[in-house]
């Protein structure tokens, strides 16, 4: 069977799972609420074809933005499809770097993000812990790092979750998790015109919990470690506004941000 192209492959993930306006909606309110100004730099880490990356520095001329990623393939895709699309001002003030995350940088930033639950490729509490403390030093002191994560009982099951979109459908494929090591596999499907296309898209990962990530953004010197929940719609679903948590719910299922001020 033939391969996704690769502008389908990079055009049906982003469809599929990432939403930016609402992240940095929600990183412009946080922010906002902690430090009583708008953040103005923003380092997308694991950062793909850096989409956020683009979009942020569209907000203002003040705006700048830089996205990190090892991997050429997404960051060819996107600038060709992002990066491009932008004015030659706002080229001017967004930048891919392909590069490790853990590496160390001349710049800092506002606002560091590692969003998808792109972290989670650290395997090793000790990889994790400097990447943590690397993402610290490289923020402003006014500074905040987001990340998003999952979980709940339904995160740990051997299952495929099937998402209808107006022009493809998206599977998310749990293949294998390890109670014992926390390690888990994971897959993205799509079906496209009529085709199914199977693991598009491959996740070696570990499964951090929230507990466990709160304590390792402490140790590596976060002042305040915030985590976030989901609002209710009224009819058992979530409403889409997140709000800092008081207490960690008991449901099948959820995904949750996490602030940790510099």
């Amino acid at each position: 069977m033939a391969k996704l192209s690769l502008e389908d492959k990079y055009k049906l993930y982003e469809a599929s799972v990432q939403n930016h306006e609402t992240d940095i909606d929600f990183i412009n309110k946080e922010y906002k609420r902690y430090f009583k100004r708008k953040p103005l730099t923003l380092r997308e880490d694991f950062g793909g074809t850096a989409a956020m990356a683009c979009d942020w520095v569209r907000q203002s001329s003040d705006h700048k933005a830089w996205g990190v990623d090892l991997d050429s393939e997404p960051i060819k895709y996107g600038r060709e499809n992002h990066y491009s699309r932008l004015s030659d001002a706002e080229q001017s003030r967004m930048e891919y770097i392909e590069g490790n995350v853990l590496e160390d940088r001349n710049f800092k930033s506002d606002v560091v993000v590692a969003f998808n639950f792109s972290y989670f490729i650290f395997k090793e509490r000790e990889v994790l812990l400097n990447y943590f403390k690397k993402v610290r030093e490289g923020l402003n002191d006014n500074g905040a790092f987001f990340v998003d994560l999952f979980g709940g009982t339904d995160a740990c099951q051997e299952m495929v979750e099937e998402t209808d979109h107006d022009d493809h459908t998206y599977f998310w494929d749990c293949e294998s998790f390890n109670p014992i090591t926390s390690e888990v596999l994971y897959y993205i499907h799509f079906k496209y015109k009529g085709k199914k296309h199977e693991k598009v898209f491959t996740y070696d990962w570990r499964m951090w919990g929230l507990k466990e990530l709160q304590d390792i953004m402490k140790e590596a010197g976060f002042s305040s470690v915030i985590p976030y929940w989901e609002g209710e719609d009224g009819d058992g679903g979530g409403d889409g506004n997140f709000y800092p948590a008081k207490k960690e719910e008991n449901c099948e299922s959820w995904v949750t941000y996490i602030c940790a001020l510099k």
